[in-house]
């Protein structure tokens, strides 16, 4: 195991820290993408010494082309184990009211970004039989409102592991869907900012229509965050799906997240629906919102 090597995309905070760091003490050598120098030295110094930062935004094909070539010729005839595709960003908002920029830039990192490493590095874990893991959500399952433009780069992600891993087989190269509920990571917090700056410039007409909503998910959001799941508990899901001998497909992580999927599987469309306007506190009607304002 101590030869094999693995890329960690978006592994500067959160989720991908964790899993570079894990995969750092299991005996792998990580190659673990960062955006930010002082991000690159803090993750260095939290690791056993193997580990090794790279500059890559995956969003930047030159830095993607670049971070290919620098891992070839640094694994010096070791194996690539696999690359964890987890880098991404989170909008929300209602959909009517999500400026286009911001819908473009969501499916440019989290969608754009997931294809464009998996095309730089297609190569070597073809080569290797190394193994793909992507980073999605039970979101991604089990869309909610007013986040519409996150959970739909996590449904995309998950046609495309669905559809990869049927095209891949004849090569051995193995892929694998984490999708995590409530997780304790800074990308809430930063979606957090972001809702209570589109309320402080919003609209008159957008605060009449979501503002309750707005307020109601950003609650939620801040409460998911304090009571979700740590990111080491996501980074156990991903080694199993870099190293097992017979990984699954999908690893759903966290309580939360395996009910919600039992409520799709259980419920009809409009009966959920209803839950989820119940247990969200939504406003149910047009005349629910007029009495609100």
């Amino acid at each position: 195991m101590s030869t094999d090597a693995v890329v960690v995309t978006g592994a500067s905070t959160g989720i991908g820290r964790a899993t570079a760091l894990h995969l750092d003490r299991l005996g792998l050598r990580v190659f673990a993408g960062v955006r930010r120098d002082e991000d690159a030295d803090a993750l260095a110094s939290a690791s056993t010494g193997r580990l090794q930062p790279l500059q890559l935004d995956v969003t930047n094909a030159g830095q993607l082309t670049r971070a290919a070539e620098q891992v070839g010729l640094a694994l010096e005839g070791s194996r690539l184990a696999g690359i964890v595709n987890n880098a991404g960003i989170a909008v929300s908002g209602p959909v009517e009211f999500v400026p286009l920029e911001e819908w473009r830039r969501q499916f440019e990192v989290n969608v754009v970004g997931t294809v464009s490493a998996i095309q730089q590095f297609m190569p070597l874990l073809r080569e290797h039989g190394g193994r793909i893991v992507n980073v999605s959500s039970v979101g991604g399952r089990f869309p909610q409102p007013m986040v519409a433009p996150y959970v739909a780069s996590k449904h995309a992600v998950e046609a495309i592991s669905d559809a990869l891993r049927v095209e891949l087989r004849p090569w051995g190269v193995g892929v694998a869907l984490i999708e995590p509920g409530s997780v304790s990571t800074p990308i809430w917090e930063k979606g957090l900012r972001a809702g209570e700056s589109m309320l402080a410039g919003a609209p008159e007409r957008l605060s009449r229509l979501y503002g309750r909503a707005i307020e109601v998910a950003m609650r939620t959001a801040q409460r998911e965050n304090e009571r979700g799941v740590q990111p080491e508990r996501v980074a156990r899901a991903v080694a199993h799906a870099l190293l097992a001998k017979r990984p699954r497909t999908r690893y759903v992580v966290g309580v939360d997240a395996r009910a919600m999927l039992m409520l799709k599987r259980v419920l009809p469309d409009r009966w959920r629906d209803e839950v989820i306007l119940r247990v969200g506190g939504l406003p149910r009607s047009a005349d629910a919102v007029a009495s609100q304002g």
